[in-house]
C-alpha cells in the first residue's frame, strides 16, 4: 500500500487515476484547486482518504508552513497531474500553472523525500515527424503553442531537481476503449464538435498527417502501473500512447460516416487563408479549431516500448472502430446532434490510398 499525494484530483485524468489508485488498496489524499468534486471517467464519485484544497502555481503549493509539512511527512509518492491543459493563455499564466506547478510539486517531493511522478504530454515533441523514442532529448524550439512549451520546460526542471522522478506522457487523451465514454468534453472535442457539426468546414493538413489518440483507461491504468513500480521507473519517461496513430483523412472519414455530420475539407498548410473562410467560420477558426490546427499537420510515432516494460500494458485498439464509438458516446450523451444510426460498423470509410 502507497500513501499518495496527487495533485489535480478533480481534472479527468486525475479523477481516473484516484479512482484506480483506491481500488488497488492506496490511500490517496486529493489536491484540488476550487473543485472538490472528484469523479472516475465513468461519473462516479470518488472518495479519497482526504481532499485538500491548495494552489500548485503557489510556493507550498499554498498551503501554509506546518500543514505543508505534515502532508509531506505522511505520504512516499506524489503524483503531479496538475495543469492548464488550454491552448489560449499568455506565457506567464503557462508559466505559472504548468512549470511553476511543476517545480513546487518538486519541493513537496524533496521536502518529503519522496520520489515524483510527473505527468507531462508526448507532444513536447514538438514539430517533429516519425519515431519519437522516450530517451529522445528535449528538443529547445518547435512547439506549435505555450502549452508545449510550458510541459517542455516543466520536464527540463523536474529532471534537473535532483529528485527522484519518472515523467509520464499520454498523447491525445480521449474516451474509454471499450465505450468511447468521457467524464467531460473539452480541449480537442471543442474543435471536433465545431467540425462535424459543420461550423468550421476547412481544417489545414498535411499528407500523411497523424493523429494519435490514446484511451483515457489505458492512460490512467498505466500511471497507476508506474506509481507501483517507482524503483523500476525511477529516471525514466513513459510514452502513453496508441502506438498506431490514425491518419488525419481516417478520423475525418469516421466523422463522415455520420449521415448528420460533416466532412471537413483537408487543405495544404500552404494554400490555407484563414482570411478567406466565412466570416462564422473565421471567427470559430481562429477562436477554437485553429488553436488544434497544428496537430492535422503533424506525423509523430511514438515508440513506447519502456512504458509497455514497466507498466506492462499494450494500448486497446484505436482505428475506425473505436472513432466510431468515440463518435457514438458524443451522440449518446448530447455533446453531438443525433440522427440517422449507422447500422453497421464497417459502414466506417477508410479511404483506399490509405
Amino acid at each position: 500500500m502507497l500513501k499518495i499525494f496527487l495533485t489535480g484530483a478533480a481534472g479527468l485524468i486525475g479523477g481516473e487515476v484516484a479512482s484506480r489508485l483506491l481500488a488497488a488498496g492506496h490511500q490517496v489524499t486529493a489536491l484540488v484547486h476550487q473543485n472538490r468534486d472528484i469523479r472516475a471517467n465513468d461519473g462516479s464519485s470518488v472518495t479519497p482518504g482526504a481532499v485538500v484544497c491548495g494552489d500548485v502555481s503557489k510556493p507550498l503549493l499554498g498551503f501554509g508552513k506546518p500543514e505543508f509539512d505534515r502532508l509531506t511527512a505522511a505520504h512516499d509518492l506524489i503524483i503531479h497531474c496538475a495543469a492548464t491543459v488550454r491552448f489560449d493563455l499568455d506565457d506567464d499564466a503557462y508559466r505559472q500553472v504548468n512549470t511553476g506547478g511543476a517545480a513546487n510539486a518538486v519541493e513537496f517531493a524533496r521536502a518529503g523525500d519522496m520520489p515524483l511522478l510527473h505527468v507531462s504530454t508526448a507532444y513536447v515533441c514538438g514539430t517533429r515527424d516519425g519515431p519519437i523514442l522516450e530517451s529522445d532529448p528535449l528538443p529547445d524550439a518547435g512547439f506549435k503553442n505555450g502549452y508545449e512549451k510550458s510541459k517542455a520546460a516543466a520536464e527540463r526542471l523536474v529532471r534537473d531537481s535532483g529528485v527522484a522522478f519518472a515523467i509520464a506522457r499520454p498523447s491525445i487523451v480521449v474516451g474509454d476503449s471499450a465505450t468511447g465514454a468521457i467524464r467531460q468534453f473539452d480541449t480537442t472535442y471543442a474543435a471536433f464538435k465545431l467540425i462535424a457539426e459543420g461550423r468550421v468546414r476547412h481544417m489545414p493538413a498535411r499528407s500523411g498527417a497523424t493523429l494519435d489518440f490514446v484511451p483515457i483507461d489505458h492512460v490512467a491504468g498505466s500511471i497507476v502501473d508506474i506509481a507501483e513500480n517507482m524503483r523500476r521507473a525511477a529516471g525514466g519517461t513513459f510514452h502513453l500512447v496508441s502506438g498506431r496513430p490514425v491518419p488525419v483523412p481516417v478520423f475525418t472519414g469516421a466523422i463522415a460516416a455520420f449521415p448528420q455530420f460533416c466532412q471537413p475539407t483537408l487543405v495544404e498548410p500552404e494554400g490555407f487563408d484563414p482570411a478567406s473562410l466565412p466570416p462564422m467560420e473565421r471567427r470559430l477558426f481562429r477562436r477554437v479549431a485553429g488553436l488544434y490546427a497544428s496537430y492535422f499537420q503533424r506525423d509523430p510515432h511514438f515508440d513506447d516500448r519502456e512504458a509497455q516494460g514497466v507498466a506492462g500494458r499494450i494500448c486497446p485498439p484505436t482505428g475506425p472502430e473505436y472513432l466510431y464509438r468515440l463518435i457514438q458516446f458524443c451522440i449518446e450523451a448530447g455533446f453531438l446532434r443525433d440522427g440517422a444510426p449507422i447500422t453497421e460498423r464497417g459502414d466506417i470509410p477508410v479511404p483506399a490510398a490509405l
